[in-house]
């Protein structure tokens, strides 16, 4: 496979963009990351087809969003299915004086011609304690 070092670090580097944004509540610049064919799947299962259903129900749900404490998200293994086009998956966790909650995102990046990575399909996961 013809992949890079370069590659790897730029999935990383889009990974905590989206810990940056979230963090943030920067619904514009979490948007950006997208593809615009992209599909996004929340971690209660609601599914997205396309920029412009992601971009509404992000401008919706983002900025109001509350949660005490941090996010924080991990690339911890990414499996590249050809040289433009990787699985990676992700530990996030909320941190908060209550105790962490954890997800655990898939998602699949594609490397456009310019050499940016940008989130494809994306399945984020509820993870149950126990």
């Amino acid at each position: 496979m013809d992949t890079t070092a370069a590659d790897i670090k730029a999935i990383e580097d889009v990974v905590a963009a989206v810990e940056r944004t979230q963090r943030a509540k920067d619904a514009e610049g979490f948007l950006t990351l997208f593809h615009p064919d992209a599909l996004w799947t929340t971690a209660h299962g609601k599914v997205l087809i396309g920029l412009d259903a992601i971009a509404e129900f992000t401008r919706a749900v983002l900025p109001g969003a509350t949660w005490d404490g941090e996010v924080t998200y991990e690339a911890v293994h990414t499996q590249f299915l050809r040289p433009d086009v990787a699985a990676v998956k992700v530990r996030q966790v909320y941190h908060s004086p209550d105790g962490d909650t954890e997800g655990a995102p898939l998602y699949v990046m594609t490397r456009q011609d310019d050499g940016t990575w940008l989130l494809h399909a994306c399945q984020n996961t509820e993870v149950k304690a126990g």
